[in-house]
């Protein structure tokens, strides 16, 4: 099951909640997103950001996020969620996101997420700091961050 996540530097462990069923008895498809934000969570405090957000006040605002169900999911089950940033601009990144089923031991869902840096001081978007850039590239060392978003669209 560990060949399913590689790729993904940061997994993290959700057990399903009875409350997540839907009436048709699986996982609820809002949910997810709970799940990829839990993920999302962890893999920022892998890399510090929100250590650098309490410091700086510039952070991550979720821009648009998405999912695609392959197999449903039923209570009792422990999830494995893989995270990853998949591109880097000056003032946002994207993440993926892959979960995997232990009762199933297959891949049922598909994620992603844009996340915009956000000054809460000046109420305007920021640029990533070189210190969260570094943080990135030493949890991924074969991501490519690029400088090509311009900050005034």
């Amino acid at each position: 099951m560990d060949s399913l996540l590689d790729g993904y530097p940061v997994i993290t462990e959700i057990p399903v909640a009875w409350g997540e069923m839907d009436a048709l008895q699986h996982v609820n498809n809002v949910v997810y997103f709970r799940y990829f934000e839990t993920a999302r969570l962890d893999y920022f405090t892998h890399i510090g950001l929100m250590e650098e957000l309490k410091e700086s006040r510039v952070g991550p605002v979720l821009s648009g996020t998405q999912s695609r169900y392959r197999l449903p999911v039923t209570y009792p089950d422990t999830l494995l969620v893989g995270s990853r940033v998949s591109a880097v601009d000056k003032d946002r990144f994207t993440m993926e996101y892959i979960i995997v089923s232990r009762q199933q031991q297959q891949i049922t869902t598909y994620g992603q997420a844009d996340i915009v840096m956000f000054d809460f001081n000046t109420h305007s978007k920021a640029e990533i700091s070189h210190t969260l850039r570094g943080q990135i590239e030493k949890l991924q060392p074969d991501l490519v961050c690029q400088d090509t978003t311009d900050l005034t669209s």
